[in-house]
């Protein structure tokens, strides 16, 4: 596990800094780019003096090579955001794989295991949106969302497919990301976004968790209910009739002869009730064939904008993180493999409000604080 994880560090450093297998050779004295290859691979051994050497050329530290509690050259991440500088996304995954990869290291050690098997859609990079609408709507049968899917949704993730979902502080502009690892799944999201919006990135990124073999999700994208290329067409359909099924929005009558008011007051206490946004629902008519496309577009965006509230009703954020993510430390911390200073650094906040965080999600914890 070392030398394998020693070697995808040597390669993240590698790529990140743009620098070839011969560079890397050539920087730690070795025979050539084979030697570089067998090493990124886990192949061959790294000796202390090379790593010393390799931490001194790559400009890192030595623990950035050893420290399970990255990703550095294991994640694969997609990120969703609105404007965000690229130096910022970048600081933003990596404190998204710190949060991960200590996840992943302590619920091994502390005997949880990672799931056997994986679920799928069964979709392709030649999917229709039409298909990626027939899997949204079978997800939330197979599933039993019930009449409001958005309520249900995360906690199906987490209980029926293993999928780690973490509400977490983003920072302005980021929306959400998926991370694809070997032997996890998660999906985080800004927990400072309304729940409408919240609801909407969560089945987004499901898509792209349940798809990831077949078309790979771009590392970053520009965060949008319509639009983008092929792959986010598909997710975004998927999304919208997970959270808004035929059935379920049918139980809203007929969208026929609607008068231009009359049709912004339903859409958006259809929305709400639904726990989306008004622009979604909009959209999920247009492809239901009840609204035609063009009187959607001549909806004020204005009338729509926080389903015609004037401000979030929402009140406060959820909780940091999950349930299940938070009691892995607190078990971790029980069993003596985290010091509670090391648990608080972990989920980025003070040790005096490690006790808050546990109790937000209903997990007792029995380690003094």
């Amino acid at each position: 596990m070392t030398e394998n994880l020693i070697g995808r560090r040597i390669k993240a450093l590698r790529q990140d800094r743009g620098l070839s297998q011969d560079d890397v050779a050539r920087m730690l004295g070795l025979n050539d780019r084979q030697v570089t290859s067998m090493i990124e691979t886990g192949a061959r051994r790294v000796s202390a003096q090379e790593l010393v050497l390799a931490a001194d050329q790559l400009g890192a530290p030595l623990d950035y090579f050893t420290d399970s509690f990255r990703l550095d050259g294991e994640g694969q991440f997609s990120l969703r955001h609105t404007g965000v500088p690229a130096d910022r996304l970048k600081e933003y995954e990596c404190r998204a794989g710190g949060w991960i990869g200590a996840y992943r290291t302590l619920a091994e050690q502390t005997g949880r295991k990672a799931p056997t098997v994986r679920p799928s859609l069964g979709l392709t990079q030649w999917s229709r949106p039409k298909d990626a609408i027939n899997a949204g709507e079978r997800f939330a049968a197979e599933f039993e969302l019930g009449d409001v899917p958005a309520r249900r949704l995360g906690q199906v993730m987490e209980d029926a497919l293993s999928i780690l979902v973490l509400m977490v502080e983003a920072g302005e502009g980021i929306f959400g990301a998926a991370c694809r690892l070997p032997e996890l799944d998660a999906v985080l999201i800004a927990r400072r976004e309304t729940a409408r919006r919240r609801h909407f990135e969560l089945a987004h990124e499901l898509f792209h968790i349940l798809t990831w073999e077949p078309m790979p999700p771009r590392h970053v994208e520009e965060a949008a209910e319509t639009g983008g290329d092929h792959v986010e067409q598909l997710a975004n359909s998927f999304a919208a009739a997970l959270l808004m099924p035929s059935d379920t929005v049918a139980r809203f009558g007929s969208w026929a002869g609607l008068d231009a008011d009359g049709l912004v007051a339903r859409l958006n206490e259809a929305a709400s009730a639904l726990g989306v946004t008004s622009s979604a629902l909009r959209w999920r008519l247009v492809a239901l064939g009840e609204l035609p496309v063009g009187m959607a577009r001549d909806i004020p965006e204005s009338s729509l904008r926080n389903n015609g509230e004037p401000v979030s009703t929402e009140a406060t954020p959820p909780a940091l993180f999950s349930k299940p993510f938070v009691e892995v430390p607190e078990t971790s911390m029980c069993q003596g493999l985290v010091s509670t200073r090391r648990a608080a650094k972990l989920v980025e906040v003070s040790v005096d409000e490690l006790p808050e965080l546990f109790a937000a999600h209903g997990v007792e914890h029995e380690v003094e604080l």
